[in-house]
């Protein structure tokens, strides 16, 4: 790897400028509005920059049928669909967030409710609580709300494998 490479591959690390993310939400909300005509489903898209990431969300118009695309497994493979078009589009990697109908909230409730029973089974006794195997999106909310409850928590595992144990602080 000569200079050069390595200056590349660092720049590529780099956190994205408000613009890039802008740009970013830009090109995905292309995407999606593009997916949403082809499938005959109406959406409203709204896009926003938080926490240095780009988010887009897609809301159901009074008698809209967004609720179609909303199950968590449909929202992660749109997700990232969205994030290689990004990346097409713009040469760099995009850690983009795309709500459908509310899916992400939804989704934080039940990782919350996952974390609660997880800490009700450290209170009988456990001496730590696995979860299941889920993104990095959803771990780092599951460590937010870990720590928020005074527990710690870290994850293990390789690949689609990685998980998130609980134990006392």
């Amino acid at each position: 790897m000569t200079t050069s490479d390595f200056t590349e591959v660092r720049t590529e690390r780099e956190p994205a400028t408000i613009e890039q993310l802008e740009q970013e939400g830009d090109v995905a909300a292309d995407f999606i509005e593009g997916l949403l005509d082809i499938a005959d489903i109406d959406g409203d898209l709204t896009m926003d920059v938080r926490a240095g990431r780009a988010y887009v969300s897609v809301e159901a118009p009074d008698g809209g049928s967004v609720a179609l695309l909303a199950d968590p497994d449909t929202v992660q493979a749109l997700q990232e669909l969205t994030r290689i078009a990004v990346q097409n589009s713009t040469g760099r990697f995009s850690r983009l967030i795309l709500d459908v109908g509310g899916s992400r909230d939804m989704r934080q409730r039940e990782l919350t409710n996952l974390v609660e029973r997880a800490i009700e089974r450290l209170d009988e006794g456990a001496t730590q609580a696995s979860l299941p195997a889920m993104s990095s999106y959803e771990r780092k909310l599951v460590h937010d709300i870990v720590s928020e409850k005074g527990f710690t928590s870290e994850s293990y595992g390789e690949g689609a494998d990685r998980h998130t144990v609980i134990s006392r602080g």
